[in-house]
Order: C-alpha cells, then structure tokens, then sequence
C-alpha cells in the first residue's frame, strides 16, 4: 500500500515538473501538452540525457515514437511511456518499475534552467563594436558619455517645432498679453 502512495507522489511531482517545462517559452502553451524542444530541454536539465546512455538521438526517437503519427506534441499519458523507455536506457539491469521511479526522482522539483541561456560573447572584434567609445561621427552621437544609448533621441533629429526660428535665442520669453 505504502510503494503504490509512493508512486501516486512521485507520479503528481513529475506531472507538476511535465508541466512547467511544457509552458516553457511558449506564451499559448496551457501545459497540458508538451512538444519536442521542451521534452529535449526536460531531459537534458533534469539530467536524463547524459551523452552515455541517453543521447539527444534517443530522446528523439522516444519522442517520436510517442506521439501520435500527425502530432507535434505528446500529452502527460504520453510522456510517462516515454519515462518509461528512456529509464530502461539509463537504468539498465532494473525492473522497469525501477527505472521510472529512478527517473522520476532525477525530476523532482526541477525547473527549466535559464541562467547561461544569453551570454555577452567577446571573442575576436566583437569587444571593438560593442565599445562606445570609439564611435565616430553620426554613430557617436546616439550616445551619452557614459556609453548608455539616448535610445530614439540618438537616431533621430528631433525638430523644434515650437514656432520659434531655429537658433534663436529667446525661446519663451514673448510675455503673451491677455485677450481684451
């Protein structure tokens, strides 16, 4: 009694992991269904795939093994056939019982990793474009000394449109006398 309430728990948390990496950089996505990148991603983050015994081909095949033949995304029934065949790949010699459960425990409270996603590269000429500071003429003028963009005011020549001439000087000093 106590393995089967095991197993309903460990099932839930991988649910609740399924479906954080289904919304997972898709805005529509209502997490109910999950597609290749996120199932890949699921896998590599929570350590499934690891070069040796789950390569990135495996967890193709087994996902498009899955899922339905027109579909593009495999639903949590899906994905637990899934767990399934990929725990018999990295555990093998268990039951397959076993595997899933080992699976699932690799799941456990994950979250999609997103720290390292976009770094800044500086490799080769690419420090020379990204340093203000040896911008010339027109370029040098979209920003400010402290190399921070003037966003809009720096691609573009704002035009006064006050009423005044150009360059004059005295801009708002005309005293508007009151209607008689």
């Amino acid at each position: 009694m106590l393995n089967a309430a095991c197993k309903l728990i460990m099932a839930s948390e991988a649910e609740r992991t399924f479906q954080r990496f289904a919304v997972f950089g898709g805005s529509s996505s209502s997490g109910t269904e999950m597609n290749n990148k996120n199932f890949s991603k699921l896998c590599k983050d929570c350590g499934i795939m690891d070069d040796k015994r789950v390569t990135s081909t495996d967890v193709d095949i087994v996902f498009s093994k899955v899922k339905a033949k027109n579909a593009r995304t495999i639903t949590f029934q899906q994905f637990q056939e899934a767990m399934k065949e990929l725990g018999q790949k990295k555990f093998k010699g268990k039951s397959p019982d076993e595997a899933l459960e080992n699976i699932y425990r690799l799941m456990e409270g994950k979250d999609p990793a997103t720290a390292g996603v976009t770094k800044a590269m500086t490799v080769g000429g690419v420090s020379q474009l990204t340093d203000t500071s040896k911008y010339t003429g027109t370029h040098k003028e979209r920003f400010d000394q402290s190399s921070k963009g003037k966003g809009i005011a720096g691609r573009e020549d704002m035009t006064d449109n006050s009423g005044y001439v150009s360059g004059y000087k005295g801009a708002g000093t005309y005293d508007k006398k009151g209607s008689n």
